[in-house]
């Protein structure tokens, strides 16, 4: 009998040479949607129980530890991050605690790509492609956000200083992939005013 296998939506796609930011996909992170009332104290304590950690209850945050974390979507959903093989372990363990609360857990590992932007100028490279101000002190490592990159959905979010990840479905990843090749190349590296040194 043949098993199922994973097929990263990217696969066998390397970015081409002469780009600003450095660029590569994240292939082996698990994911699952958590969906549940984040006023519902049933609900929060099921879920330290089974991860560990409090969920993030404000807006555009995430925590997490060790190899674990969860980003804050909405008032009502989180998506948690993990190592893909630990996401069938995490989903059952959610799911036996919270066994009679309100709430929904799943797996969406195969849902999304993830392309890692990484490096000096990441932040103009990506604001080529949506309207967010990312230069505000708001994007800090731990910040994250839906919004609209080259017309599509995308979830952002801010893991270190100059490393981003964008999450887009995976339908669209070679489209996303590509969109940043384009912006990302030398040439069209762009300085913003507010960035330049002083004149001496």
């Amino acid at each position: 009998m043949s098993e199922l296998s994973h097929e990263s939506p990217l696969a066998g796609v390397t970015p081409p040479p002469g780009l600003s930011v450095s660029l590569r996909e994240i292939t082996d992170r698990g994911m699952i949607d958590l969906r549940g009332h984040g006023s519902d104290q049933a609900f929060l304590s099921a879920v330290k129980g089974a991860l560990g950690l409090d969920l993030p209850l404000r807006p555009r945050t995430s925590a997490g530890s060790d190899d674990l974390r969860v980003l804050w979507l909405s008032m009502d959903q989180w998506l948690i991050l993990c190592p893909r093989t630990k996401a069938a372990e995490i989903l059952a363990a959610l799911r036996s605690a919270l066994t009679g609360v309100h709430s929904l857990a799943v797996d969406v590992s195969d849902m999304r790509a993830v392309i890692r932007i990484e490096g000096g100028g990441c932040r103009e490279v990506l604001m080529k492609g949506t309207s967010l101000d990312l230069l505000d002190a708001e994007y800090r490592p731990g910040c994250c956000r839906r919004m609209r990159f080259a017309e599509i959905a995308a979830l952002l979010s801010v893991v270190e200083d100059n490393v981003f990840d964008v999450y887009v479905f995976r339908s669209y990843a070679r489209y996303a992939w590509d969109f940043v090749c384009a912006t990302a190349r030398e040439p069209a590296r762009v300085r913003l005013f507010g960035a330049q040194d002083a004149p001496a």
